[in-house]
C-alpha cells in the first residue's frame, strides 16, 4: 500500500475512534454518575421520545409598546427642557377605549408656532424611532416607527427566551427546547418534566439581577482553593439535574468562618452544557453580601460600537435612582471589580475604571475576533436585560406528554431501523456480492458518524430526527448504487478492475455531489423557515448529507483500494 493510502487510512481510524468515544455512552446506556468512562455525554432525547411538558406562551405586546412609548415620552420631555423647546411635557395616549394599543401615540402641545417648529426639528434630528402620525394647529402626535417596533418585538422575544431558560436551568432540566413561534408566541418543551403547575410557576417568576462588589481580601486562587477544599472534605459536589442554587447554598454554609463576614461565594458558569468531566465549568468569586444596585434600577442594556477602537461593547442605562446610586458606587470603588449577578450566577465582573455619572455605562469585552466579541456583547446584553420578563406572558396551551408514548416510539423506531437496515444490507450483499460488503460497512460508519455529530453538537434527537437518519441511509445507498453501476459500466466496456473502479468513482462523483447539494438546499430552507420538529429533521438531514459524501466517496474508495491491492483482484465481484 502507498504512503498516501496509509495517511488516508490513519485519518479514517482517527475519525472512527473519535466517533466511537462520542456514541459509546449512548450505545452501551452508561450511567453518567456511575461509569468510569471519561466521556459521559449521551444523545439528548426530545419531548416526543422521553415525555415531558409542552407549553405555548403568548406575549402581550400592547403593554410592551405602551411602556416603550412612556419611556420615549419621558426622554423627549427631558430633551425639550435641555434645548429650551417651549412645549408641554410629552404624554402617551391610549387609542382603544382607554386601553393600551399595539400602536400607541405620544402627544405634545406647543404654545407657539416657533416652539412647534423647534419640536419638529428635535424629533427629526434625535428621535428616528418616532414618526409623525397627526398634526394640528398647536399639537403634534407621534407614533413608534415600524422598524423600531420590530426591533422591540425581536428583543422582547429573545429576552423572554433567556429569562425562561434561566428559570428552567434552575428547574434541573438538562435540555429544554425554547423557540419563538410567529411574532408573539414562545413554545417551551421540558423533556422529563411531568409537573405542569410547578413548571408554569417557575417560568412565570421574575429573574433577579444584582450588582455586587467583588471582595478583594482573598484573590481568585485562594477562593478556588477554598471551594476545592470544602468539596474534598465534605463530598459536596454539583450533579447535573440538581438545583445549582442548592449547591451554592451548601458551599456558603460550609464556608462560614473561612470567609470574611458580610461576603458570599458565587460562581460564574463557563458554559451551560456538561463537559466531559460531567460537571459545570465554573469560576468562584467572593462577593460582598450587600447589593449595590439591582435590576430594578437598570432601564436598558444594548450593544454599541466603541468609536475609538471600533469594537463591540455593552451599554447600560439606569433610571434616575439607579444612576445616582451607580455613580456613587463607581466613584468610591475605582479599580475594583463590580460583579453582575443574575439569579445568583455571576455573568461578568468588569473592573471599574472611573466614576460613571448620568446613568450610562459601558462594559468593554477586551480584545479578540470582532465576530466573537459581537456575539459575546449580544449575549451579555440579553442577560442583563433578562433581569425581568419584558412582557407579560400568558399560557395559551400546556400538556403533558406521557413517557409511554416516547418509550413506544423508541421501541418501534429501533425495530423499524433494524428491519430496514437488515433489508438494505442483505440487498446490497445479494445484488453487488463482495462489493456490497464494502457498501454495508460504509453505511454502518455513516450512521455512527451522524450519531456522534449529534452528540458533539449537543443536539436533541426527536422522532423527525430519526426519520432524518432513515433518509440518510437511503441517500447513502443511492450514492453507492450510482458508484457501483458506473463501475459495472466500465467493466462491461472491458476495463480492468483497477481502472474500472477509478473511472467509476470519478464519473459518479459529480452526480452524487449534485444530488446531495440539491438535498442540502432543501434542508437549509426547512431549517430557516421551519419550526420545532421540522428543524430537527433538517439538522439531522444536513448532517447525514455531509457524512454520506464522506463515507460514499472517501471511505468506500479507501476500502476498494485496499481490496484491489491486497488481494490482487483480477475479476471484481460486483
Amino acid at each position: 500500500m502507498s504512503r498516501k493510502w496509509w495517511l488516508k487510512f490513519s485519518f479514517l481510524i482517527f475519525v472512527i475512534a473519535g466517533a466511537s468515544i462520542y456514541i459509546a455512552p449512548t450505545v452501551f446506556s452508561l450511567d453518567p454518575q456511575k461509569t468510569k468512562f471519561f466521556f459521559k455525554q449521551k444523545i439528548n432525547l426530545g419531548l416526543d421520545l422521553q415525555g415531558g411538558v409542552y407549553m405555548v406562551l403568548g406575549a402581550d405586546f400592547k403593554k410592551v409598546y405602551a411602556d416603550v412609548a412612556d419611556r420615549l415620552a419621558e426622554t423627549l420631555t427631558d430633551d425639550m427642557k435641555k434645548k429650551n423647546v417651549a412645549c408641554a411635557p410629552a404624554k402617551m395616549t391610549a387609542t382603544e377605549n382607554g386601553q393600551p394599543s399595539d400602536d400607541p401615540r405620544i402627544a405634545v402641545e406647543c404654545s407657539t408656532a416657533d416652539a412647534k417648529q423647534a419640536l419638529y426639528k428635535l424629533v427629526k434630528a434625535d428621535f428616528d424611532n418616532l414618526r409623525v402620525t397627526d398634526e394640528k394647529e398647536k399639537t403634534y402626535q407621534f407614533g413608534i416607527s415600524k422598524l423600531y417596533k420590530d426591533n422591540v418585538r425581536e428583543k422582547t422575544l429573545s429576552q423572554s427566551i433567556e429569562v425562561i431558560r434561566n428559570r428552567i436551568d434552575e428547574f434541573g432540566v438538562a435540555e429544554p427546547v425554547i423557540t419563538s413561534q410567529g411574532t408573539d408566541r414562545l413554545s417551551v418543551e421540558l423533556p422529563g418534566v411531568k409537573d405542569v403547575e410547578r413548571a408554569k410557576d417557575l417560568i412565570g417568576r421574575t429573574a433577579k439581577l444584582e450588582f455586587k462588589l467583588v471582595d478583594d481580601s482573598k484573590n481568585a486562587d485562594d477562593v478556588n482553593a477554598l471551594v476545592s477544599e470544602i468539596e474534598a472534605k465534605t463530598g459536596v459536589a454539583y450533579k447535573e439535574g440538581e438545583k445549582f442554587s442548592d449547591y451554592v447554598k451548601k458551599i456558603n454554609e460550609l464556608a462560614k468562618g473561612k470567609i470574611p463576614e458580610g461576603t458570599v461565594i458565587a460562581f460564574e458558569r463557563e458554559n451551560r452544557k456538561a463537559n466531559i468531566a460531567g460537571k459545570f465549568g465554573r469560576i468562584p468569586f467572593l462577593l460582598k453580601s450587600k447589593t449595590e444596585v439591582t435590576g430594578e434600577d437598570l432601564k436598558d442594556a444594548y450593544v454599541q460600537i466603541d468609536p475609538q477602537d471600533n469594537r463591540p461593547q455593552v451599554g447600560l442605562t439606569f433610571n434616575t435612582r439607579g444612576a445616582e446610586t451607580f455613580g456613587k458606587v463607581t466613584a468610591e470603588n475605582i479599580h475594583r471589580q463590580l460583579a453582575i449577578v443574575l439569579d445568583g450566577i455571576v455573568h461578568s465582573a468588569p473592573v471599574i475604571q472611573s466614576r460613571i455619572p448620568n446613568g450610562r455605562a459601558q462594559i468593554t469585552l477586551g480584545t479578540g475576533d470582532y465576530s466573537v466579541l459581537l456575539t459575546e456583547a449580544k449575549d451579555l446584553a440579553i442577560v442583563l436585560r433578562a433581569g425581568a420578563l419584558p412582557a407579560q406572558l400568558e399560557f395559551h396551551e400546556q400538556r403533558v406528554v406521557g413517557p409511554s408514548l416516547g418509550a413506544d416510539s423508541i421501541q418501534k423506531g429501533k425495530v423499524a431501523s433494524i428491519v430496514g437496515s437488515l433489508a438494505v444490507f442483505l440487498f446490497m450483499l445479494f445484488y453487488y456480492r463482495k462489493s456490497g460488503l464494502i457498501a454495508d460497512l460504509s453505511l454502518l460508519l455513516n450512521v455512527a458518524f451522524v450519531l456522534a455529530i449529534l452528540v458533539g453538537m449537543d443536539a436533541t434527537l426527536t422522532l423527525p430526527g430519526i426519520a432524518g437518519i432513515a433518509l440518510t441511509v437511503g441517500i447513502a445507498v443511492d450514492s453507492n448504487v450510482v458508484i457501483y453501476e458506473r463501475i459495472r459500466e466500465e467493466l462491461r466496456a472491458g476495463k480492468p478492475p483497477r481502472f474500472a473502479v477509478d473511472s467509476g468513482f470519478e464519473k459518479a462523483f459529480h452526480t452524487i455531489l449534485d444530488a446531495n447539494v440539491t438535498n442540502a438546499f432543501a434542508a437549509i430552507v426547512l431549517l430557516n423557515y421551519g419550526t420545532g420538529p421540522i428543524k430537527g429533521f433538517a439538522v439531522t438531514l444536513l448532517i447525514g448529507i455531509i457524512t454520506t459524501l464522506f463515507t460514499a466517496v472517501f471511505v468506500s474508495r479507501l476500502l476498494f483500494d485496499w481490496h484491489l491491492e491486497k488481494h490482487e483482484v483480477k475479476e471484481l465481484s460486483i
